[in-house]
C-alpha cells in the first residue's frame, strides 16, 4: 500500500514536470527553449536519482521502521508487564497491610484481654492480702489485749499485795510481824 502511494508521487511529480516544461514551451519557443536545456534535464535526473533511491533505500527504510516498529512494541509490552508486576506488588502490599491491620486488632484485643486477667488476679491477690492484713491485725490486737489484761491482773494482783501488806502492816505490831518473819523463813528452809 505505501509502496503504490510513493510510486504515485513519484509519477505525479514527472507528470507535473513535464506539463512545466511544456507550457514553458509555449507560442514563443525559442525563448523557452532555452529553460527546457537548462532546467528540464535537471529535473529529469532529479526524478531519476530520486527513482533509484526509492528503489534501493526501500527495502532498508522499510527495514528500519519495521525494526523500530517492533523496538516500540516490544518497549510497551515491557511496560506493560513493568505496569502489571508493579499493580500485582501493589496488591500484594495493600493485602499484607490489611493483614497486618487485622494481626494488629487482634494483638490488642488479646493485651485488653491479658489486661483483664491481669487485673482480675490483682484484685483477687489485694483481697487476700488485704484479709490476710485484717487477720494478723486481729491477732496483734487480740495478743496486745491479753498482754494487757495480763499486765493489768499482775498490777491488780501486786496493787492487792501491797495494799494487803499496808493493812497487815498496820494491824499488826511489830512483835507479830517479827514472827511472821520467821515462819516464813522457816518455810522457805524446808522447801530448801
Amino acid at each position: 500500500m505505501k509502496k503504490r502511494t510513493i510510486v504515485r508521487v513519484f509519477v505525479f511529480l514527472f507528470v507535473l514536470a513535464l506539463a512545466g516544461i511544456a507550457f514553458a514551451a509555449g507560442p514563443e519557443g525559442a525563448a523557452h527553449e532555452s529553460f527546457f536545456k537548462e532546467w528540464g534535464w535537471k529535473i529529469i535526473n532529479f526524478l531519476l536519482i530520486a527513482a533509484i533511491i526509492v528503489y534501493f533505500a526501500r527495502k532498508p527504510f522499510a527495514q528500519f521502521l519495521k525494526g523500530r516498529t517492533e523496538a516500540i512494541q516490544k518497549s510497551l509490552d515491557e511496560a506493560r508487564t513493568a505496569r502489571e508486576l508493579s499493580e500485582k506488588a501493589l496488591r500484594d502490599v495493600e493485602e499484607r497491610l490489611r493483614l497486618k491491620d487485622q494481626e494488629i486488632a487482634g494483638i490488642i484485643a488479646a493485651s485488653t484481654r491479658s489486661g483483664e486477667v491481669e487485673r482480675e488476679a490483682l484484685i483477687k491477690e489485694a483481697e487476700r492480702m488485704s484479709r490476710k492484713v485484717m487477720e494478723q491485725a486481729r491477732a496483734n490486737v487480740d495478743f496486745e489485749l491479753k498482754r494487757a489484761r495480763d499486765a493489768i491482773r499482775q498490777e491488780a494482783a501486786e496493787l492487792a499485795v501491797e495494799l494487803a501488806e499496808r493493812k497487815l502492816k498496820e494491824k499488826l505490831t511489830p512483835g507479830e510481824q517479827k514472827k511472821l518473819l520467821e515462819e516464813s523463813l522457816a518455810k522457805l528452809e524446808g522447801k530448801i
